[in-house]
């Protein structure tokens, strides 16, 4: 594991020591991309890695790497071996995974209403992201 909110909540579920729904659902999507990663795979349905990373230029291999196998062993996806000439990976969205966007949407919503009261009106680009 990589991200350490997601280490950490997980860590004190197994030791008992759990106390909160709400830090539990936001370990299961808390890691810089997670989100863009769950937006992209549900509106696409599927990408191979290198797909993925062409969608996110600023991303490294490694953390793609680490942040599709928290999303995977979290169930949010899944990964696909294709053993055909050449072989390739495949990326879907779960149901459970889908499950999250509600969730998603709601914060978007929020954050819209936010900036608005702010009078802000940030044009974001997922490149712009990492800074």
């Amino acid at each position: 594991m990589t991200d350490v909110v997601r280490k950490d909540v997980m860590a004190r579920l197994g030791n008992g020591d759990y106390s909160c729904e709400k830090e539990f659902t936001l370990a299961m999507f808390s890691g810089k991309w997670k989100l863009v990663i769950l937006c992209h795979l549900n509106e696409h349905h599927s990408y191979r890695f290198n797909g993925l990373r062409n969608l996110l230029p600023t991303i490294t291999h490694k953390v793609l790497t680490n942040q599709l196998r928290e999303l995977e062993a979290d169930g949010l996806i899944t990964r696909k071996v294709f053993e055909e000439k050449q072989l390739y990976v495949e990326y879907s969205i779960t149901p459970l995974g889908r499950s999250l966007i509600p969730i998603v949407e709601a914060m978007g919503a929020w954050g819209r209403q936010r900036l608005a009261a702010m009078q802000l009106n940030p044009t974001f680009n997922v490149n712009e992201a990492e800074a």
